[in-house]
């Protein structure tokens, strides 16, 4: 067997396809990544041993400018986005027995698979973008709603629309070359009926949250052995556990002057730091011993030896603390990330800082939260029900999907 799985977005998209193809491995299968020609992921992946096929711009040239990407930038993106995966998928995609995709609308996997005549499973970390009439669809750029709509059909319907505008002309451009139909609702095209979510259970139960049937796998995590290095590893057993600061691939969207503020609330707190320096390239204010700069580390080693974790709250480091039984402090900038913060609020294990920019004072009340000896009794043992598991869940599933020759629609 042969698997093609499939994205475009930050790391927090590319990693959990990593976790899934080494599980597809460890059955026996082949597994091959199509993601961002970004360095930083087509490392990621050597280091997982699964093949990376370069798939469109990298991500770091549209998200890690002085702003964030505007509604324009979106609009020259979708049907280049559309184009790429026609054009890189095709011909790898005649080799493979079924193909996964998730990250960024991704329109035009399916199409590829429709047209090579093998499975398509659409995958998500989180519920959010998938219709519901329990909650309105985020933002996205297009025509918005009528101030004061209220009904969350009629909005998800809306929501559909903006996503023809962005992807439809150029997606069915492309089918029409093929000799494929049109298609009349890119986003549900997309979607499925029976998406996946690769999410844990624990920390993001699915009952109830879309109006489409799930198939819940839970998180697709890749193993990360690699060492500390000495240096950091000196600075842990320097004395107390750290603080460990971090805003990921939020570059232009990581909070201002946030490395200082948390240099000054650790430090009050009586604190060390390991700070992220992260696609916003954050640095402390000053050269003091007490703050540790790290790169690329293994975050699982890592955070198992903090005191609490103060992040973004991206879905794959909110569950990668969660494994290691540290409290957290989300302080969200976009997209799932408040809700994955409210989440973290709504079982004890940390504090959801909602403000966008943390001050002294904000950032200090919420890490006295999760200092607290009931906030880290919480978090420690919520750790031992996140399970570990999902990936190779998933791998078993699309295995059979393969085999079967048509994607699964229970599970």
């Amino acid at each position: 067997m042969r698997i093609l799985l499939s994205t475009w977005g930050s790391r927090g998209d590319v990693e959990p396809l990593a976790g899934l193809a080494t599980a597809l491995q460890e059955l026996g299968a082949e597994a091959l990544v199509a993601a961002p020609p970004d360095e930083e992921f087509a490392t990621l992946l050597a280091r997982a041993g699964v093949p990376h096929v370069p798939l469109g711009p990298t991500v770091h040239s549209i998200v890690a400018g002085p702003k964030p990407p505007t509604g324009k930038d979106a609009f020259r993106l979708a049907p280049e986005l559309v184009a790429a995966r026609f054009t890189t998928l095709m011909p790898v995609a005649e080799e493979c027995d079924a193909v996964l995709a998730t990250g960024l609308m991704p329109a035009g996997v399916r199409d590829v698979a429709e047209k090579v005549g093998i499975p398509y499973v659409l995958a998500c970390f989180h519920t959010l973008g998938l219709p519901s009439q329990h909650f309105p669809p985020g933002r996205r750029p297009g025509t918005p709603s009528p101030e004061g709509e209220t009904d969350n059909r009629v909005l998800w319907k809306q929501d559909a629309e903006r996503v023809n505008d962005l992807y439809g002309p150029a997606l069915n451009s492309h089918r029409e070359a093929l000799g494929l139909p049109p298609v009349d609702n890119v986003r549900d095209h997309v979607f499925t009926d029976h998406p996946w979510l690769a999410a844990d259970a624990t920390l993001w139960p699915s009952q109830g949250k879309t109006d489409l049937e799930l198939i819940q796998t839970g998180a697709w995590i890749l193993p990360d052995k690699r060492p500390l290095p000495n240096e950091l590893e000196a600075f842990l057993d320097s004395g107390a556990p750290p603080v460990y600061v971090g805003f990921g691939s939020m570059a232009a969207y990581a909070p201002e002057g946030i490395a200082d503020v948390a240099v000054k609330v650790s430090r009050a707190q009586g604190r060390s730091l390991v700070l992220a320096r992260g696609w916003a390239d954050l640095a402390p204010p000053d050269d003091a011993d007490d703050c540790f700069v790290v790169g690329d580390v293994n975050q699982q080693a890592l955070f198992g030896r903090c005191a609490a974790v103060v992040h973004h709250g991206g879905a794959g480091t909110t569950t990668t603390a969660a494994r290691a039984g540290v409290p957290q402090v989300v302080v969200p900038r976009i997209a799932d990330q408040p809700s994955w913060a409210r989440r973290v609020a709504e079982l004890g294990i940390g504090a959801a800082h909602l403000e966008p920019t943390p001050t002294v004072d904000s950032l200090s009340e919420a890490l006295q939260t999760a200092l607290t000896p009931e906030t880290q009794g919480r978090a420690s043992v919520l750790a031992g029900a996140v399970r570990a598991d999902g990936a190779t869940v998933a791998a078993q599933l699309l295995l059979d999907a393969a085999a079967q020759g048509k994607a699964p629609i229970s599970g």
